[in-house]
C-alpha cells in the first residue's frame, strides 16, 4: 500500500490497526460504520479474531471489503475453550491472503474468564503456532505482573513480530516490550482525562517507528464521542491520532503517515 500523509492539503489516510467488526454491536449498521469510517480518512482495517467463530467471521468480511484484513486468534478470556483441534482450524484458516496476523492472544489477571493455567498453557501453544506459520502477532496484557513479558522472553527470537495492542501498562513494561522489538497500540485512552493520564506521559517515549493507532472498536470510545455514543467504531480513531498530535507535537499527518508504514509493515501489507 502506498504511504499515508498530508501531503498538498490532502486529509490523513489512517489505518486502525485493531478493532472487532464482526462484534454484534456492528450487526445492525456495518456498512454505514465502514461508510463513515472511509470519509474520516480510513481506509484500512484490521478486524481481530477472539474464538473460532469470530474469526470466521472475520476473514467473510474481509474478503467482501477492500482495506479490510483479519486476524485469528483465540482470546485469553477464551483460553478454557481451547483445543488443538482449534488452534489446527485456525492455523488452516490462517493461509487466506487477507488474514494477516495471528491474535488477539496473552493474558488477563484481571477478569479471569479462564483460569491462569489454560491462559499461560494457550498463550504458549499460539506464541508457537504463530511464530511456526511467520505470522505477526497481536498481544493483550493486563495486571500480569511481567509475566507476559516472562513467556514471550522464552519463546521470542529476531524474526519473530508483533503488536501489544491497547498498552496500558509501566514505563518498565514499556522499555521491555520496545527492546523485544515490539509495536505499541495506542487506544483512545490517551484522550480520556483521567485514565489517560499516565499513557500520555509514557507515549513520548515509543519511537514513531514503532507506533500504532487503534480504536478496538466496539470498545474504549475516546473523548469526545463517548459523551455521545456508548459504541466506539473505526471512524473514532482520527481522536487518537489527534490527541498523539497534541501530546507529542508533531503534525497529524506525520503521525498518520508514520502510523501506516508501521501497520503495514507489521502485518505485511
Amino acid at each position: 500500500m502506498k504511504d499515508s500523509g498530508d501531503q498538498n492539503g490532502q486529509a490523513p489516510i489512517i489505518f486502525d490497526s485493531h478493532c472487532h467488526l464482526d462484534d454484534r454491536a456492528f450487526a445492525n449498521d456495518l456498512d454505514q460504520v465502514i461508510t463513515r469510517a472511509k470519509t474520516a480518512g480510513v481506509k484500512a482495517m484490521m478486524t481481530v479474531g477472539i474464538d473460532p467463530e469470530s474469526c470466521r467471521r472475520n476473514v467473510q468480511l474481509a474478503e467482501t471489503c477492500p482495506g479490510l484484513y483479519a486476524s485469528v486468534g483465540i482470546h485469553p478470556h477464551d483460553a478454557r475453550h481451547c483445543s488443538n483441534k482449534i488452534l489446527d482450524e485456525l492455523a488452516e484458516l490462517s493461509k487466506h491472503s487477507k488474514v494477516k496476523a495471528w491474535g488477539e492472544i496473552g493474558l488477563d489477571f484481571n477478569r479471569m474468564y479462564s483460569p491462569r493455567p489454560d491462559q499461560e498453557k494457550w498463550f504458549i501453544c499460539q506464541l508457537e503456532t504463530a511464530i511456526g506459520l511467520g505470522l505477526p502477532m497481536i498481544f493483550h496484557e493486563r495486571d500480569t505482573q511481567g509475566r507476559l513479558y516472562e513467556i514471550l522472553s522464552g519463546c521470542w527470537n529476531s524474526n519473530s513480530r508483533g503488536v501489544v495492542h491497547c498498552f496500558s501498562g509501566s514505563r518498565q513494561d514499556l522499555e521491555r516490550y520496545l527492546a523485544m522489538g515490539l509495536y505499541i497500540g495506542v487506544t483512545g485512552i490517551i484522550t480520556i482525562k483521567q485514565r489517560g493520564r499516565q499513557l500520555r506521559k509514557l507515549v513520548k517515549l515509543i519511537p514513531l517507528e514503532r507506533l500504532l493507532i487503534e480504536t478496538d472498536a466496539p470498545y474504549l470510545t475516546p473523548t469526545p464521542e463517548r459523551n455521545k455514543h456508548r459504541r466506539n467504531e473505526p471512524a473514532f480513531v482520527a481522536r487518537v491520532l489527534e490527541k498523539l498530535s497534541q501530546v507529542l507535537e508533531l503534525p497529524p499527518g506525520e503521525i498518520a503517515a508514520a502510523t501506516w508504514q508501521n501497520t503495514c509493515r507489521l502485518y505485511n501489507i
